[in-house]
């Protein structure tokens, strides 16, 4: 036995098969962004003439240097950063807190409040309810109506009861033979040990917020670029198909097409920065379910 101790194992065909296919997606996953990346820093006059698919041909910043000049771009981006902050934050708290009062067996009318919930999951008023309610509730054309309206989520909620539900039943015995209350079971104990829960759901609310534009365009006046969010910002910028004002000395070095890829660049920035920090979590998160233990 001792001299296979130490011995390393060797690259066969297998391995090499998979390293290929492994790279080979990984490249089909990177390539959006690479040639969007190329888009961004090349001369518009050149880009239409095509095969620019990966390095700039003709290089230039202006692209980058006029959407950098449009403050409606810091107004989309600081309004979305907030918006899925706050999003993230009372969302978890909510949905955890309902989450954790569902996993109790013993909670009187259970099923009742199981029936209500899921209800809404497969049958919906449709737009013009959800609208004519936004409407109803002062909502409309408010940061709130962001916020609100997806304060709490069934599906999350189904996630962290079972992970709640697959928490040692003994810890919770314990801290009410202690005198905690179920709040401070909640927060104190269910909350720290369901971290990689947690950094998983709080990811999918945080992506989904940075990634939309219909709030926007279905529950503001668009023509409010005070309360417009980021993607709604950059569909703007598409549709409009001309400069920001101020900017026509670039005239002919960018367009609209450069214009929406350079802000699609610099909105991608703070998900990357963002993600190495919960990385660990996530995970472990994405496995939800799948071991117990």
């Amino acid at each position: 036995m001792k001299r296979f101790v130490g011995r390393k194992r060797r690259i066969n065909g297998y391995d090499i098969a998979m390293m290929a296919v492994l790279l080979v997606f990984a490249l089909m996953a990177l390539y959006p962004f690479l040639f969007t990346l190329a888009g961004s820093l090349n001369d518009a006059q050149d880009y239409q003439y095509g095969g620019v698919w990966l390095i700039p041909r003709k290089f230039t910043w202006a692209s980058y240097i006029v959407i950098l000049k449009d403050e409606r771009l810091y107004r989309a981006l600081f309004n979305t950063l907030i918006v899925t902050l706050v999003s993230v934050v009372v969302s978890l708290l909510f949905t955890s807190m309902v989450a954790y009062a569902m996993s109790r067996k013993k909670l009187k009318g259970s099923r009742v409040f199981w029936f209500l919930n899921m209800v809404p999951m497969f049958i919906s008023g449709g737009m013009i309810p959800s609208y004519m309610l936004i409407l109803m509730t002062g909502l409309f054309n408010t940061y709130f109506v962001y916020i609100i309206p997806t304060m709490f989520s069934v599906f999350n909620m189904i996630v962290l009861c079972n992970f709640f539900r697959g928490i040692d039943n003994s810890l919770w015995e314990s801290a009410v033979l202690d005198g905690a209350g179920e709040f401070r079971i909640w927060f104190s104990i269910y909350l720290p040990l369901s971290k990689p829960a947690l950094a998983t759901i709080g990811l999918w609310i945080a992506v989904g917020k940075w990634n939309t534009y219909m709030s926007t365009l279905l529950w503001t006046e668009t023509s409010n670029s005070d309360l417009w969010l980021l993607q709604f910002y950059l569909m703007r910028l598409i549709r409009e198909g001309e400069l920001p004002s101020g900017n026509s000395a670039y005239y002919g070095e960018v367009s609209a097409q450069t214009l929406s890829f350079a802000a699609i660049v610099v909105s991608t920035i703070p998900i990357v920065c963002i993600y190495p920090f919960i990385s660990k979590h996530f995970s472990k998160g994405i496995m939800l379910g799948s071991i117990k233990g």
